[in-house]
């Protein structure tokens, strides 16, 4: 896991304090701390590449995937009417549904 290989946070970093002897801060000391913030650059380092090939390899394989349920959805066309459902059997079936709800009304008038 990641965060069992960082050793380093960037309040570690900022509070760090060197010793200071005759000529300054102890080099020993300073090359110790920066060989963990190299080692720990190139875990981050590491992690981003291996997070970018899984999000291209994520995204070739949703791209795939669209591409393929595009190909197995039938074309949307306009609606046709039943078979052996004409005009005439539509304006029929208007026409007794008119009866129906109007009764000898619609007829009378």
């Amino acid at each position: 896991m990641l965060s069992d290989q960082i050793k380093l946070t960037g309040k570690d970093i900022l509070e760090k304090e060197f010793k200071t002897s005759m000529r300054g801060y102890n080099p020993d000391e300073v090359d110790q701390f920066l060989d963990l913030v190299i080692k720990d650059y190139d875990v981050f380092q590491q992690a981003i590449e291996e997070l970018q090939q899984e999000n291209l390899r994520l995204k070739k394989e949703n791209s795939s995937i669209a591409s393929q349920k595009q190909q197995s959805e039938p074309p949307i066309r306009a609606q046709q009417p039943a078979a052996g459902s004409t005009n005439f059997d539509i304006l029929k079936r208007l026409s007794n549904l008119e009866r129906h709800v109007f009764g000898d009304r619609l007829h009378n008038e």
